[in-house]
């Protein structure tokens, strides 16, 4: 007997709907990007974000559901983001859950945010098997991992520093790229070649000595600062300048993620690899990671281009998964929590 779950998203500055069907799938799923909100502060503002969730959230409901075609009643159950991410935007999305499943007298399912990603791409046609390896890529995260079931999470390295979204984010501000600053920068190296100027491949030698699986790209974006200031002093930061450094830095990154990637494999004996978190949108990472896979004979497994970034689908997938397993994160429907700060390694199966 197939379960009804409405998912719902709201960590940060996306507001994600869907309704998932176990017996069928993804019915249907909603994002709203807050993007040109936050467009002239440069980044995300809290208040408004939590503000702006507020204002869509009920609407997106109802529109989703709608275009499933399926009522509230039919429901069986309700996965929100419970953490991490900002308090106030994982209150919303958390206390609408909680009212509704308590007028419907249904399960609410807090779910960690990063599962939602690390699961994304079995929601793919093509859905990889456990166990494999999951790079998770994001804005706030960059983490290996052997994964050997739901809830089933091994850190085999993750960012000492800046994540490697983050790190685009902060690259594409130096270049005086507008918000969002990930996806402008990709766009711009596209124009650029990688090599004309040479930065660091960040912690690659201590996977060459010792075998380190962690991450560090603080130090590549302060390479990126000073060969930006001193071609700004001598008069030679034109526009080609700026896409060959935006070139070379995202070559940077891709290579350190796909070096570190196929060290996983090897040491965990597995030939699958898994992809998740918007960073899994950047097309030279996509790219390079096929070309591996083809050559060495491993698989890689992307989410769909459309579920990288958050949304409710991850969630209500998570949600269904955890319910399929006899589900031990599941809260009475009069109950709910979020958590800012909620480390990945804390779940259990």
């Amino acid at each position: 007997m197939s379960m009804l779950i409405l998912g719902i998203e709201s960590s940060c500055d996306e507001t994600g709907v869907a309704v998932y069907d176990t017996g069928k799938g993804l019915l249907s799923h909603t994002v709203h990007s807050q993007i040109a909100l936050h467009d002239e502060y440069g980044g995300v503002v809290p208040e408004l974000a939590s503000r702006d969730h507020v204002r869509r959230i009920l609407p997106i409901i109802r529109d989703t559901m709608q275009r499933a075609g399926v009522t509230l009643e039919e429901l069986d159950a309700i996965a929100y983001t419970e953490g991490p991410g900002l308090a106030g935007a994982l209150m919303v999305g958390a206390s609408v859950a909680a009212s509704l499943a308590m007028g419907l007298d249904i399960p609410a399912i807090g779910i960690h945010h990063l599962e939602g990603h690390l699961l994304s791409p079995l929601l793919s046609a093509d859905a990889p098997d456990f166990p494999f390896v999951a790079l998770l890529v994001s804005g706030g995260h960059t983490q290996l991992m052997h994964v050997s079931g739901v809830g089933a999470y091994e850190m085999l390295g993750e960012t000492l520093d800046d994540a490697a979204g983050e790190a685009f984010d902060k690259t594409a501000k130096l270049l005086g790229l507008p918000y969002p600053g990930g996806p402008a920068l990709a766009s711009l190296a596209e124009q650029g070649v990688a090599g004309r100027l040479r930065f660091p491949r960040p912690m690659l030698s201590q996977l060459e000595k010792r075998g380190d699986l962690d991450f560090s790209f603080s130090g590549l974006k302060t390479a990126v600062a000073l060969a930006s200031a001193q071609r700004q002093r001598d008069g030679l930061l034109d526009e080609q300048a700026r896409r060959d450094i935006a070139a070379e830095f995202q070559q940077a990154v891709v290579d350190v993620l796909l070096a570190k990637s196929r060290a996983a494999l090897k040491r965990t004996g597995l030939k699958t690899l898994v992809v998740a978190g918007g960073v899994g949108a950047n097309r030279a990472l996509r790219s390079a990671l096929d070309h591996a896979a083809q050559k060495e004979g491993f698989r890689v497994c992307f989410p769909e281009m459309g579920l990288c970034t958050d949304n409710g689908a991850m969630i209500a997938f998570a949600g269904a998964l955890r319910l399929l397993q006899g589900n031990k994160m599941e809260q009475g429907p009069r109950r709910f929590s979020v958590r800012p700060r909620w480390d990945l390694s804390a779940l259990e199966a």
